[in-house]
């Protein structure tokens, strides 16, 4: 009954996560949630004003397909502030969401046969969306010793005549890597070998960097793939407005008519509410922005330091967005009750069943033995989900 399509389709893990944690939750326990990828205050001031008043003056019907021309100026006068690049309004679409405008760009950009490297671990939706397009997903894995970064040697080892795209984040999701100018230049370097490939650079977690305003970015060292490069951002992170789904690609010409042509005949438009909402937290919440910035500094070393005191993990000190991606590889082999404990799917789960803490398994991000956790939570319930994990693989024999 249902296409070969539909049968490719598998739930966002993450999602599924928050809303098993949801039910608990409605169902009396006190559940502490570490999965969805989301800030735990709330949406800048500027924005929900912006919106409230948009909604008063009637700013409620159907706007372009390729969004708003004030939020479009307002993002490439960002991107110029910030990086120094060169965009026209007409080279920005706005979509619904970040994973929406990624969703177009492999619709548009990728055909059957058509190979696209995605770095290990990775965002859970990559290989989906890839396959969806009718491409092939091409996994680069990555090390620990090299803080979950691919290296030149590592790229180049994985492309083929049929490598037609190379899915860059940075600052990564779920490791919190980010990579170095230099280390981009190097990247750079193999990919001018290789003219065929195009390359998507999630920015999602770029304004979310801690040796820093903003994190590196690879058109900053090699100008010359901007006509290959394809820009993807977005409100949820920077500015708290997850619900809000507001995302956008930049990048040449042709592809980014073909994105906003793509979702012109599927969610035809974004939100002309949240759209403005947005256009005012760009333009107007740079107070608020630098709070959230030294919030998540502070709140990275307090949950660092708190992991370190858990029992048979390690954590990796993360450069930027707000994940901890740890190492549990000590503890998968054992036993829970008598029930082995063989995965991090397994292990999440259990942790999940018998302490109500909510983590998202290693494995569904390409990389099995370890978990990722959110630190956007208030310190209270962090240390008290760490306590709670102690006591979980202490009770591991």
């Amino acid at each position: 009954m249902l296409s070969e399509r539909a049968k490719k389709l598998k739930s966002s893990p993450t999602l599924e996560l928050a809303a098993k944690g949801r039910k608990l939750k409605a169902e009396g326990h006190d559940v502490i949630s570490l999965a969805v990828g989301e800030p735990d205050w709330d949406t800048f001031e500027v924005a929900k004003a912006e919106a409230i008043e948009s909604i008063n003056k009637g700013f409620t019907k159907y706007v372009s397909a390729n969004g708003i021309e004030e939020l479009r100026k307002a993002i490439v006068e960002d991107l110029k502030k910030d990086y120094g690049f060169d965009y026209s309004p007409e080279q920005v679409s706005v979509a619904t969401g970040g994973k929406m405008s990624i969703f177009a760009l492999l619709q548009v950009l990728i055909g059957k046969g058509d190979e696209v490297l995605i770095p290990a671990p990775y965002w859970v939706s990559y290989p989906d969306m890839t396959e969806l397009a009718d491409g092939t997903p091409v996994f680069i894995p990555s090390t620990e010793a090299a803080g979950f970064k691919i290296t030149p040697k590592d790229l180049e080892s994985k492309i083929t005549p049929k490598t037609k795209l190379l899915m860059l984040n940075s600052p990564s999701n779920p490791t919190g890597s980010v990579y170095t100018k230099e280390e981009l230049k190097a990247i750079a370097d193999v990919l001018k070998k290789h003219p065929q490939i195009f390359v998507m650079s999630d920015d999602i977690y770029n304004k979310l960097y801690f040796s820093g305003a903003l994190a590196p970015q690879i058109l900053e060292v090699a100008p010359e793939l901007k006509e290959r490069l394809i820009i993807i951002n977005g409100a949820s992170k920077s500015y708290s407005m997850t619900g809000w789904r507001v995302g956008w690609g930049i990048g040449p010409l042709p592809i980014i008519k073909a994105m906003a042509n793509y979702q012109s005949q599927s969610t035809g438009c974004g939100n002309s509410i949240a759209q403005r909402a947005t256009f005012k937290a760009i333009t107007e919440g740079g107070k608020e922005l630098s709070a959230v910035q030294r919030k998540l500094i502070e709140r990275k070393n307090y949950a660092v330091a708190e992991v370190k005191k858990v029992k048979d993990v390690s954590v990796y000190n993360p450069d930027g967005a707000f994940y901890l991606w740890i190492n549990i590889s000590k503890c998968l082999g054992k036993q829970f009750r008598g029930e082995s404990v063989k995965t991090s799917k397994e292990f999440c789960a259990m942790l999940l069943e018998e302490k109500k803490v909510i983590t998202v398994p290693g494995i569904e991000f390409g990389m099995d033995g370890y978990l990722r956790l959110s630190f956007a939570i208030e310190a209270k319930r962090m240390t008290e989900a760490f306590t709670r994990m102690n006591s979980f693989i202490s009770e591991l024999k």
